[in-house]
Parts: structure tokens; sequence; C-alpha cells
């Protein structure tokens, strides 16, 4: 678990460094006479004339003050050392000089899509339940939300509700959503027994709900229009009163989602107007180059169908895209594909027909359909870390390959970005440090038991109450960020630590690297560690944005 607190700070979202600075602002204000005092056990100022009682409410906004004005005066050089949205963040140490293989998965990997494909998606699912699952025709009136709901939630299959967990599987209250209307906070710890649910609850280790678990986990991007289409449809059967069962909702959705795959919709939709739905992104050529110039092998392991990779790596890289790959499997069923050890591979020729061929070699060139990763290295000889595999999936992409195989595996989090961007905001970074502070504040004065005191630390607490919702709505106003509750890194962080040594926001960021670079990840202070036994100053290695403007 320290493994994922360490990740969270060294995912930068540059909590860790402000939470530095903040501190140091609290330790000035406190200063080192009461700090004594604190550690002796006394609660009162030395200010206070013998045989008079303290002013504590006055002591205590005093402290509050000062620690205002510090945290004020030290925002402009946090403004300075903002960080890189392009740069590439690092959980485990790895050296690029090590890598003689790359791997990519497809989509979200080397290629994007526009915000009107998951309206496509929910569009087509919405449809299919209407016509094919006879739900009512009225949940048309439901349009797809963008902003709804976030990557890495929790979904309880079996209460219908929606929601964020931490990496101790907390829930973070005030992000339950029924429907589309929140759950309030007494309901919730009266439904779960608390906030905490327990591990036979949580989602199995792909995220799913199975085998007795109740929770499945949303980590495909593709799953944001699933999520929305859920909510939807139980708002209209809530609101109309209608008695319905929470179990077979979720089978329902979960069958037109996958059916908007399988029978070809959206892959029908994006190869007929490809303008309107890949992002352009000429960036995805010059990594391959960039490689391919270096003398790296690379390959394609994807679960999308010939025609639909083929268009599209068309369009963002050129008609000769397969020269640039030793490798191109297709339909490959990840996650399947890196523990069944049956299924052969079959060649597709050019015209999308598949071949009775037995394979004995995997030939530059040629695509080919399903395999399983055994075959795969048995074939190749590709082996351990000198492979290094890129995926936006952390389960379907990145969990087997690290945990069984021994490949670097580095993840695309195309949020990571405009996360990023909203926290080197002025806005944003006031607020951190004020809140970082006051939360030490309260840390150090709660000694002060009386009442008068207590009223104040009160109403301090509702303050960093506010602001942590005010933190979150920076986000997401339903959920907040993907990386963070309010305090504690998220679930979905969790596992990113633990299965990608490297991630970032898209595969440009490697332009940014030479081949040849070390990822070295930040040593950041465990909770009972000295801050001064970090890797030196706060700023000394993080990937700062000024940095990158100045090459």
């Amino acid at each position: 678990m320290a493994t994922a607190a360490a990740a969270a700070a060294a995912a930068g979202m540059a909590h860790g460094a402000r939470a530095r600075t903040a501190a140091a602002a609290l330790r000035s204000v406190c200063g080192t006479a009461a700090r004594g005092r604190l550690r002796a056990g006394h609660a009162r100022p030395l200010c206070t004339a013998p045989g008079t009682a303290p002013d504590m409410k006055r002591y205590l906004w005093e402290r509050y003050r000062e620690a205002k004005r510090s945290t004020e005066e030290l925002v402009p050089s946090i403004m300075s050392n903002l960080l890189n949205p392009d740069a590439i963040f690092s959980n485990n140490e790895m050296s690029l000089s090590d890598i003689e293989i790359y791997g990519f998965d497809y989509d979200y990997t080397l290629v994007f899509y526009s915000k009107h494909l998951h309206t496509l998606i929910f569009n087509a699912a919405r449809d299919l339940l209407i016509n094919e699952h006879r739900y009512p025709a009225e949940i048309r009136k439901y349009e797809y939300d963008p902003n709804f709901a976030i990557r890495g939630l929790h979904y309880d299959v079996q209460r219908a509700v929606l929601m964020k967990i931490d990496a101790f599987h907390y829930i973070q209250l005030g992000t339950v959503y029924r429907g589309l209307s929140v759950v309030p906070d007494e309901e919730v710890i009266e439904m779960y027994e608390g906030s905490h649910v327990p591990l036979e609850q949580m989602s199995d280790f792909y995220g799913k709900s199975s085998h007795g678990n109740t929770m499945k986990q949303f980590m495909d991007i593709f799953s944001l229009p699933e999520m929305s289409l859920l909510s939807c449809v139980n708002e209209y059967f809530l609101k109309n009163n209608i008695d319905y069962e929470p179990v077979h909702l979720y089978k329902d959705v979960k069958d037109a989602i996958r059916d908007v795959h399988i029978k070809g919709i959206m892959y029908r939709a994006v190869e007929a107007d490809i303008d309107k739905y890949i992002c352009y992104a000429e960036q995805t050529r010059a990594v391959l180059a960039k490689l391919a110039d270096h003398g790296k092998k690379m390959f394609l392991i994807t679960n999308s169908p010939s025609s639909f990779v083929d268009k599209g790596m068309s369009y963002i890289v050129g008609k000769d895209w397969r020269d640039l790959f030793d490798v191109v499997i297709v339909q490959a069923e990840k996650p399947s594909f890196f523990n069944d050890k049956r299924r052969p591979f079959r060649k597709v020729n050019e015209k999308g027909v598949l071949l009775w061929d037995k394979i004995y070699k995997l030939q530059k060139g040629q695509i080919y359909k399903q395999g399983n990763l055994y075959e795969f290295l048995k074939l190749t000889g590709w082996r351990g870390s000198k492979v290094l595999y890129f995926g936006d999936h952390i389960y379907s992409d990145l969990a087997d390959l690290t945990l069984k195989h021994g490949w670097r595996t580095g993840a695309i989090i195309p949020e990571l970005r405009s996360e990023l961007r909203i926290m080197n905001t002025e806005q944003y970074i006031q607020t951190m440090t004020w809140l970082q502070t006051l939360t030490g504040l309260l840390e150090r004065m709660q000694v002060h038991r009386d009442a008068e005191s207590q009223l104040v630390l009160q109403e301090w607490k509702r303050e960093r109450k506010e602001m942590r919702e005010m933190n979150k709505s920076f986000f997401n106003a339903h959920f907040g960020s993907l990386f963070r509750t309010d305090q504690n890194p998220t679930y979905f962080l969790r596992r990113l630590s633990r299965f990608a040594d490297i991630y970032m926001a898209s595969l440009s960021c490697l332009l940014n690297y030479d081949v040849s670079h070390t990822f070295y990840p930040r040593r950041t202070p465990l909770q009972h560690e000295l801050p001064a036994w970090a890797d030196g100053p706060p700023t000394c290695r993080l990937p700062l944005l000024q940095a990158a403007q100045a090459k």
C-alpha cells in the first residue's frame, strides 16, 4: 500500500511537493516554541499572563490568519514550478536503453477518438435496449453526458449504485450515485455498515463482477458510455416507480454495449466517417519512425478487427503503416490472449479472409488473428525485460504482462494531461496549498480540548470539508479526480502503480526523451520518514513545464 501512496505523489499530481511546501508554511507559523510546548503536552500559549485564563479563540484565529498569510506568500513560488503535462511519470526505475522491442495496443494507444465516438456507442446501445431487450422507448430521451462519469469507478451490481473507491477499499462519500442522483452519506453508511467495501465484495482481478463479487470496476475508456447508460436507465426506473431487478439491468446494458462492438456497429460507423471519429495525430507516426530509426523492433496486439485497424492506421500513419511493425495481431481477445495456451494464430489475407495455413513464423507485413502469448513468445523469442508494451487498459493490457511474463509496461492515461493542466492553475494551487496547511493546523491545534477551542476547530473542519468539495469539482463535479479521493490514492491509481512501470498522457510524450533515457521514480517520504530523506529538494527532479519550455 505504501507503493500506491508513493506512486500517487510520483504520479505527479504535485500534491507531494505542494504538501511539503504547505507544511513548511505551517511550521513557520507555529514556531519552534509552540511546537516544543505541544510535544511537552502544554496546551496554553506563552503569551498568557500568569494567573489569567487564556483567550483560546483569539489565539487560534491568530494562528489561522498567520497560516493564511504564509500560504498566500507561497503561491507565486509554487506557480513558478508547474508540472509538464507532456512528461512521462515513473512508478518503477526503467532504462529505455534496455528496451529492444516495443509493443502497442491500438485503441486509445496508437489512435485517439473524438467525443463523437462515446455518443455513438451510448446511442447505439440505448437503441439496442429498446429494440432487442424491450426496454421502454422513453429512455430514448436520455443523451450521453461526457461530463458525468470518470474512469475507474466501481458499480455495485446488486444495489445499482456507482461510486468511487480509494486504495484502501473505502468509498469516497459524496461520490455514490443511484441513477443520476447522489446518495446521501447517511444512506451509504447504512447500506455498507460504514464506508468500507470488504475484499470479497470487490471486483475480481480484471475488474469484473464474477465468482460472487458484487462490484464491477470500469477501467476501459470505452466504458464511459456504459456507466452513463446504466445510470440513465436506473434514473428512468426510479423516477417512474418501476420495480426492476438491478442484476438484470446490469447484464442487459453490458450485453448491449458488447453488441455495439461485436455486431460491428461502431466499426462500420468509424470506417464510414473516419474524419469525424478519429483524432488525427501526426505524432503517432513520428514516435514509430523514431523507434524504427534507432533499430527497435515493434509489434501491435489489439482486440479490434483487421479492416478497422487498417483504415485507422492508414489514416493516422499512412498506407505503409505495416512496414513499421514486425508483427501485427488483431482480434487477440486480450486478456485471454495472455493466458490461453490453446488458440493458434490464423493468417489474414489482403481481403480480410482467414486462411487455414499452419503458422511456423510471424512474418513482417502480414496480419494475424487470435493466437496466444505463449505461441507468440515461441515464434519470436521476445521475452523478459527487453520488451516494453503500451496500453490504456491497466488490467487487459498490462497486468498479466508484468506479473507473469516480466515485460516492462507503459500505461497511456489520456486524462492525465487535462488533470495536470487543472493542477497548474492558480486557483487549484491556492486551494490545495491552503487545504494542506489548514489540515496541518487542525492536526496541531486539536490538543486544545476546551469548549471554546473545539468550536473554532469545528468551524475549521467545516471549511476543510467545503474546500475538499471544491477541489473535487475542479476535475469532475460528480466524482472528482481519476487519481485521488479526498486524500488517498484511488483504487484506479493503486492498480496503475502496481501494473505500469511508466505512464503518460499519450505516446507522443516519448518524443521528449532520448531512446536511452532512464526513468527514476521520485523517492517520496513515507509517513514515518522525514521529508529530508527524499532524494533532493522537492522540485529537483519534477518534470517541470518551465524546463520543457526552455528546451
